[in-house]
Formats: structure tokens, sequence, C-alpha cells
């Protein structure tokens, strides 16, 4: 397990005492496969299919992540998400020094709503997506039960064409983007923060169907303590697969972004 702690002081204004900040650092691994399937003139059915795993990248299992969706074009700068998510995550190892019983795997259930504005700029694009969820959470502990939170989340990303004027075929892109999450909720009492990714990677375009991208990303998560924090470094591989379903090939689908 690849994990150190520190900590520092910092001022409690509530009190006058000192709450010890402690941060954890792990390693994870991030594969995902994205769909995107047009089924209609301006609709298109949306899916993500992640696997990921954690301590030295690949020694325990993560989560398994499951987002389905339906997307609906709005012009050529807008586009609009809705859907459901069915994630699955596996106890940290931490769960293995505790005497109550828990359970080794739980699931949640999310509604997830999602606006993205596309924003031309010279050779590149920057991607604005606004992404809020409905989230039933409940802890590892055995009979714990189901808590509503919800999550909002904006990521600002770009994708930058390297050995050609557009995204098109054949093409090696630069990926940046970084994303805030903010939570709230009746449980969410002292990490309405939730997490900073910023992440950089390469991507190609083999055709209108298919593209690859890898890259690092760096994750700070707070936890449900307040005081506890992740500094998190993310491998990423993706692959995205695009098809079109519908008779009429014209207009043709415009680069689609892996996120």
């Amino acid at each position: 397990m690849m994990a150190m702690s520190s900590g520092f002081a910092q001022d409690s204004s509530n009190n006058g005492d000192e709450d010890q900040r402690i941060t954890s650092r792990r390693s994870e691994l991030w594969n995902g496969l994205y769909t995107k399937y047009r089924v209609g003139e301006k609709l298109y059915y949306y899916g993500e299919y992640h696997v990921r795993t954690r301590d030295q990248l690949v020694q325990n299992m993560a989560q398994i992540y499951l987002r389905f969706g339906m997307s609906y074009i709005i012009n050529k700068n807008l586009e609009i998400t809705g859907g459901i998510v069915t994630p699955f995550y596996w106890a940290p190892p931490e769960y293995q020094n505790q005497e109550k019983e828990y359970d080794n795997i739980v699931n949640q259930f999310r509604f997830w709503q999602q606006a993205l504005f596309i924003q031309p700029l010279g050779r590149a694009k920057i991607y604005h997506q606004i992404r809020t969820e409905q989230r039933w959470r409940r802890d590892y502990f055995v009979d714990s039960p189901f808590e509503l939170t919800y999550r909002w989340r904006y990521k600002i990303a770009s994708y930058i064409p390297i050995n050609s004027p557009k995204l098109q075929k054949g093409t090696y892109f630069l990926s940046v983007y970084n994303e805030v999450f903010v939570q709230t909720g009746k449980t969410v009492i002292r990490n309405p923060f939730e997490d900073n990714r910023s992440f950089i990677g390469l991507g190609y375009i083999l055709n209108e169907n298919i593209q690859f991208q890898a890259g690092y990303a760096k994750s700070f998560q707070q936890r449900e303590s307040g005081i506890n924090y992740n500094n998190r470094d993310l491998i990423r591989f993706s692959v995205y697969h695009n098809l079109d379903f519908t008779k009429k090939k014209t207009p043709p689908v415009d680069f689609q972004p892996v996120f």
C-alpha cells in the first residue's frame, strides 16, 4: 500500500483548540470506456464504464463505476445529458482493523444531470461542464442506512490538436482539465468541499469512431471528518467509442471529448 501521513496544526475558530490536518498519500489506476451512440438526429445514448484499482496502482480493487444517460444536442455549442449511476465501492484497508462487522463491497444509487458548453478558441476548444448528482450512499458497516446527499461539479477542459489544425482522424492532442466537487445535504457537516482534480494527458483519434487517451491526474479529497484528506495520484487510461445508428449520416458526428 502506497500511503504516508503528515499533519500540521490548524487554527480552530470555535474553541481555541488546534485541529490536526492529516493527509494520506495514495495511488490509483483508472481504466475507463466511454460510449456515445447516436440514436436520433440530436439524441445520443451516453455510457461510462470504469474499473478503478488503488494502493500501488493495482494492489486492491477500489471501484466499478457505471454511468448511463441520454444526451440531447441543443446546438453545436450546447448539449444536455441526464441519467443514472450505479457505482460499487470496495472497503478501504483500514476497515480491516475495525471491530464492527462490515461489508467489503457496497453500492450507491444516483441520478445525474449535466450541461456541456463548448467554446471555440482558435485551434482548441474550451469545454465547460456543469454536473449535478443526487446520491444515496451508505457506510461499509453492516446494515448502515442509505442517506441522500447532493454533489455539484464544475469542470473546465481543453483539447489542443498537436499535429493537425483541428481535431480529426490521425490527430494527437493535448488534454487538460480542472474539476471542483462540492457536496451538500443533512449529513454533510464538516466536508462541503469534496475534491479537486487536475489532469494532463495525451490523446489520439484513430478514426471517427475510436479515440484513446492516457494521462495523470492529481486529486485532493476531503474526508467526512473534515480534517482527513486524501492526496491521490491517478493514472488514467480511457477509450472512447462512438457510433451512429441513424440512417441519415449527415451532418457527421463532430469530435467528442473523453471526460
